[in-house]
């Protein structure tokens, strides 16, 4: 199937200033990101940035780069803009690969958009994976989602979901019976023409409550389709900590 990558690179950083053109083993790290973009079969693959400097270090490694405007809210809604300005068709596939995620498996990639396609009745796709972990599960920074019967987002939370009221624990603090723990991995694919649609769409109040902006699709009465991967993403890129720890997996 064909889809398209657009990889949303916001100059401007609380925790790493300057954070998608950090080197990693002699590339910017957004030019990192796109390149494995392109590895899934992705086409095209285009960086959405929100400063000249990104757009120059992407053209000087061969990258396709749009800038966008400096004040989107968000990574979603730099994305509509860069889909209006490629002029894709309302039907496309397109996935958003974060720019601080040098580590993403290509096939990551390709199942997320796949997944879509096969689910007509759902605007949007996503993926999860298995938590093994008790710590994990409580963690409030660990978004958690459960699904339904068809493999659709019914739910997520940084709240640890679903509660298994009279399970057993397991012997990793985990209760041992289905459904099981999902972490949410941040990568999603939308149709096209939803993904102009988003950025209208009114805030909605559990999308404030639980800070996370994926419960207005949800809210707004959408299906989000979700791929559960066998195995973790590798690490992605928030702290000056995780640039050195990817350096060291990349150097």
């Amino acid at each position: 199937m064909s889809f398209a990558a657009l990889i949303p690179a916001r100059l401007a950083s609380t925790r790493l200033p300057g954070k998608p053109l950090a080197e990693i083993a002699g590339l910017p790290m957004v030019v990192h990101v796109a390149r494995r973009a392109a590895l899934s079969g992705a086409q095209p693959v285009v960086v959405a940035a929100d400063d000249a400097s990104i757009v120059d270090a992407c053209a000087a490694h061969g990258v396709r780069a749009l800038l966008t405007r400096s004040d989107h809210a968000s990574g979603s809604d730099r994305l509509a803009e860069a889909c209006e300005a490629l002029g894709l068709d309302g039907d496309a596939v397109v996935v958003n690969v974060q720019g601080d995620e040098p580590l993403i498996d290509p096939a990551l990639i390709a199942r997320t958009a796949a997944v879509l396609a096969e689910h007509p009745d759902c605007v949007m796709s996503t993926a999860a994976h298995a938590i093994d972990d008790a710590a994990d599960f409580r963690n409030p920074n660990v978004v958690k989602v459960v699904l339904d019967a068809r493999g659709r987002a019914l739910y997520f939370s940084r709240a640890p979901i679903p509660h298994w009221r009279d399970a057993p624990q397991g012997a990793a603090g985990l209760p041992a019976d289905d459904p099981p723990a999902l972490r949410h991995i941040g990568l999603y694919a939308y149709r096209a023409a939803f993904l102009r649609r988003f950025p209208t769409l009114a805030p909605a109040p559990l999308e404030r409550c639980e800070a996370l902006e994926q419960l207005r699709v949800l809210w707004h009465g959408e299906r989000i389709a979700v791929h559960v991967s066998r195995e973790a993403p590798g690490p992605g890129v928030d702290t000056p900590q995780d640039l050195e720890r990817v350096r060291r997996l990349l150097g």
